[in-house]
């Protein structure tokens, strides 16, 4: 074939147009490969809902986890202040199939409910004993289901105790009570010398009331739902005790009245203006009743409750903690988010800043700390001793039926015998559903 003298090219017109072609395609493929590197490199998100006031606690450890991890973006999501209603949101968002959620912040009752629903991955595989030992144990225990490990602590530890008056005990030489025997005969003392009420303790128809009442059920030696027979244990001898003690300071004057419709709230602006002995209440009120305008600044002791002389006193165990959704996309980067907001340097801040109790046994040592909140010591050696509520999918409705039976007691609708018979006997019907 022969080229004109304009045919400079050394291929036929053909074969130019294919190499062209090659080309043109050739460099679609490069920049599809750079779109698909640039997408890549985009942060990935992990998104969790917190109620309102929670969010100035967690938005300076975002930017600090973020600095250090580009390529992890955190989208806090501000709920309602009410944790029932937050718990409703997640519950919704699951039902839905669709959850926005990467890691679900919970408190240690919804931990049954969310596992047995499949809402949540087992975090077991992930760590281990050493992490196990680092941290309080009821804490940990509180994140388990039917042996998994599903929540993760994070800094927000809660535990039940006794406040009392130190000022009167030690004007009238008495040693702080370890037993209910003593809890009643020092309050109906220091009654007599004017103080208007010996014990204050929640009896409106919630959750408050359900962990104040598991307290002195097991200091009588009962207890309430074995989570792995499913035993009920509420129409026992000790259970009806229990509640029967409960009863009996409405009746004789050592708890007001008004109790059946009281919170912790109520009680503890009743013991802050110097109305009560002792009153059981978690230890949000220490730095309340310890504030600059509280009457009894600097005259508060913190104990555990009492039991019975031949029983352990324990505590009801509360707090927060993490769990990742089964549905989230990203559950390694999420697990990177729970390891840095429960680590000891993040407790430390939260801590420091907000008074949250600790979940790590380090910071119960923490020289800085316990300068800060010298109390912490207290609590520290009242979580050795805790109760669990019952882990069981059924959570909420086995609380609804005991505190709806607790209430009929306080107000004399029912003997403590009757409610406690009639409360086990509902509670058995729901587990065997």
């Amino acid at each position: 074939m022969l080229w004109g003298k304009h045919d400079t090219h050394p291929y036929p017109t053909p074969l130019r147009q294919i190499g062209r072609c090659l080309g043109i395609v050739l460099c679609a493929l490069l920049l599809s490969v750079s779109n698909i590197s640039s997408v890549s490199a985009a942060p990935v998100t992990i998104s969790f809902l917190v109620a309102a006031f929670e969010v100035p606690v967690w938005k300076p450890l975002i930017a600090e986890f973020e600095a250090q991890h580009p390529d992890i973006h955190i989208e806090v999501i501000e709920g309602p202040s009410t944790s029932n209603i937050v718990e409703d949101l997640y519950v919704s968002a699951f039902l839905l199939g669709n959850a926005p959620y990467d890691l679900v912040y919970m408190d240690i009752t919804w931990v049954a409910k969310f596992a047995a629903a499949g809402w949540l991955q087992d975090l077991s595989p992930r760590v281990t004993p050493e992490q196990e030992a680092q941290f309080l144990p009821g804490v940990w225990e509180g994140g388990k289901y039917q042996g998994k490990l599903y929540r993760y602590p994070a800094v927000r530890a809660d535990v039940g105790a006794l406040y009392y008056r130190q000022d009167l005990l030690d004007q009238y030489d008495y040693s702080p009570p370890e037993t209910f025997a003593d809890l009643i005969r020092i309050s109906h003392a220091l009654q007599a010398q004017g103080i208007p009420w010996g014990f204050l303790w929640p009896g409106k128809q919630t959750e408050g009331t359900t962990a104040m009442f598991l307290e002195v059920l097991a200091g009588f030696g009962g207890y309430w739902i074995d989570p792995e027979t499913l035993a009920v244990g509420l129409d026992k001898g000790d259970a009806i005790a229990a509640l029967d003690f409960l009863v009996n300071t409405l009746q004789e004057g050592l708890s007001p009245p008004g109790t059946v419709s009281y919170q912790e709230e109520e009680n503890r602006r009743l013991f802050q203006n110097g109305q009560a002995v002792f009153m059981r209440n978690w230890p949000y009120a220490w730095s309340l009743v310890n504030a600059p305008t509280s009457p009894v600044q600097g005259k508060v002791g913190i104990h555990a409750m009492v039991s019975q002389s031949e029983q352990l006193a324990r505590a009801c165990q509360g707090g927060w903690g993490w769990g990742i959704a089964a549905t989230s996309p990203h559950p390694e980067a999420a697990w990177q988010v729970m390891q840095f907001f429960s680590s000891e340097a993040a407790q430390r801040q939260v801590v420091q800043q907000f008074g949250y109790l600790p979940t790590l046994k380090s910071l119960y040592a923490d020289l800085d700390i316990l300068a800060q909140y010298p109390h912490f010591a207290l609590l520290r050696e009242i979580q050795e001793q805790t109760v669990l509520r019952p882990t069981i999918g059924q959570y909420d409705q086995a609380s609804d039926i005991l505190q709806r039976y607790l209430n009929a007691a306080f107000t004399q609708q029912l003997s403590p015998k009757a409610a406690m018979v009639a409360a086990a006997r509902e509670t058995r019907q729901l587990l065997a559903q």
